[in-house]
């Protein structure tokens, strides 16, 4: 009869009939200790560690569940600085700007009341649909074509109807680094008001959405910020 490295008279020459443990022919075996089951976090790949937003193991420079670079900034304590969203992550479309022109009647009768050489020769138009005209580049210029040639402006308002109060550049909309718009009356015949106040010729205003340009006798315009 066999004896196990602990102890045991065994009848088997392979396991102890008592505790299990594997026989050696003569010799001592390492116990056999069963472990139950535990989750064990994925050891990081060899060199590097662990990602310190999501825990997955390292296998580049950009980890492969969250999208974290490893070689990114960090602050004071250590922790990274995310300068990207991870995949899956919402992101804002862009914005698109457009500028909405029309006919206000309430400023020509303004415009009238404050008399002038030609305002006895004005009529309000009994049919004008508002256009649509988009605002992009880097500049947006309001005015009217001229017959002589030249480019149009982007916000060409010629018409039908034609406001005769709009100059052939009127007011120029310039695109801010911020995304933003600033608007400049760069020397217009008539002026340019923005929510009601007078420009000042070549000191540009910023334009936000919902704001009411007026041009010409009865021309107005309103900025809107529109999701594609």
């Amino acid at each position: 009869m066999a004896t196990c490295p602990n102890g045991h008279p065994s009848g088997a020459d392979d396991y102890c009939d008592v505790c299990g443990t594997q026989m050696s022919g003569g010799g001592v075996a390492a116990s056999l200790t069963v472990q139950p089951p535990t989750q064990v976090a994925a050891a990081p790949a060899a060199g590097g560690e662990p990602c310190p937003v999501c825990q997955a193991p390292r296998a580049g420079q950009f980890c492969e569940v969250c999208g974290h670079d490893f070689n990114g900034p960090a602050d004071a304590q250590g922790h990274p600085v995310l300068t990207s969203p991870g995949p899956g992550a919402p992101v804002s479309p862009p914005t698109r700007w457009e500028a909405i022109a029309g006919a206000d009647r309430a400023y020509f009768n303004e415009i009238i009341a404050e008399g002038g050489p030609d305002a006895a020769a004005m009529a309000f138009p009994p049919y004008c649909p508002e256009r649509s005209f988009a605002m992009s580049g880097q500049h947006v210029r309001i005015g009217r074509h001229r017959s002589s040639g030249g480019n149009d402006p982007e916000i060409d308002l010629s018409g039908p109807p034609q406001d005769p109060g709009v100059s052939h550049l009127h007011a120029v909309l310039l695109l801010r680094d911020d995304g933003g718009w600033d608007l400049v009356d760069p020397g217009s015949a008539n002026g340019t008001r923005v929510n009601g106040k007078l420009l000042k010729l070549n000191v540009p205003v910023p334009v936000k959405p919902g704001d009411r340009i007026h041009v010409g006798a009865w021309t107005v315009i309103t900025i809107r910020e529109n999701m594609p």
